[in-house]
């Protein structure tokens, strides 16, 4: 069964600037079925990243690049909205921080935007505090409004590109962290409301619920953001930052439900696999399946 008013966007965003597996997955997931169950598709945002330098001043690795990269997807975006009014855009990344480029093209004709970020981390460093410098430590931060003015205010935006009240936080780890992953825990702002991995595992479709009843009132909507880190690596290992404790499919699935369902919901990003860790498949036709159980049930699908 096709999913009715959504498209593919292709984002092969790889932060790191070495060619990493990321940059492979929207053709993965597309091979893997994606296609049949999105017919629509509006094709690969040309993203270029391939300097792996840390700006002197920032510490983030590829700023320059980085911000253009975000322009790049902010306009494909744009165009691909402009030619299916009404519909809703499914982003294939690429690693999470095409986030970057997504929630500025929100933006620009919204003046409050939401947004329901599922993750293994928190993704809360800054450029002196992430060992990488990739923008993908961070690009939780940098929405919010921490970090380099071309990432958190880009084109004359008014940062925060979302204000730290309007995002929900679910399926990060908080139990046996080391220190280092504990301070970027310690850095979220209080007004970042969180659902972490044992209440999601717990009660995964309450979670859900109550996490869509809290941007409720969001009039510009909502945009879902889920990092496939954030299931557990027994289940889908095939990722460059696993997490233990994380919730299974079926538990990812009841809690991403009532947000899909959300008259709120904009589009959907789906982010950080890695295709060449995954050599028989198995792993993206996991995630192409528990796209299919929601995408189908969705109130246009």
């Amino acid at each position: 069964m096709a999913a009715r008013g959504w498209y593919l966007v292709g984002a092969p965003w790889d932060c790191s600037g070495l060619g990493r597996g990321e940059r492979l997955a929207p053709a993965a997931l597309r091979a893997a079925g994606l296609s049949d169950l999105v017919p629509d598709d509006a094709g690969d945002a040309p993203i270029v990243i391939d300097d792996d330098r840390r700006d002197d001043a920032t510490g983030v690795r590829a700023l320059g690049q980085t911000g253009r990269a975000a322009r790049v997807l902010a306009d494909w975006l744009d165009a691909a909205a402009g030619r299916r009014p009404g519909g809703r855009p499914l982003v294939l990344g690429g690693d999470c921080s095409l986030l970057l480029g997504v929630l500025p093209w929100l933006r620009r004709d919204r003046n409050r935007v939401g947004l329901w970020f599922v993750d293994g981390h928190p993704d809360f460093l800054d450029g002196p505090s992430s060992p990488t410098g990739e923008t993908a430590d961070m690009d939780l931060a940098l929405l919010t409004g921490s970090g380099p003015e071309q990432l958190t205010a880009p084109a004359g935006l008014a940062a925060p590109l979302v204000a730290p009240a309007d995002v929900v936080l679910l399926g990060h780890r908080t139990r046996d962290l080391d220190p280092e992953a504990a301070a970027e825990v310690a850095r979220l702002p209080d007004t970042i409301r969180r659902f972490d991995a044992p209440a999601v595992a717990g009660a995964p479709r309450r979670c859900g619920e109550s996490a869509a009843a809290l941007l409720a009132d969001v009039d510009g909507g909502v945009w879902l953001h889920v990092d496939c880190d954030v299931l557990d690596p027994a289940a889908l290992p095939a990722v460059s930052y696993p997490e233990p404790g994380g919730p299974n499919p079926g538990q990812l699935a009841d809690l991403l439900e009532p947000l899909v369902a959300s008259p709120r919901l904009i589009g959907v990003s789906i982010a950080d696999f890695r295709p060449d860790l995954d050599p028989g498949g198995a792993h993206a036709a996991t995630l192409v399946a528990l796209l299919g159980g929601l995408l189908t049930e969705s109130p246009d699908g």
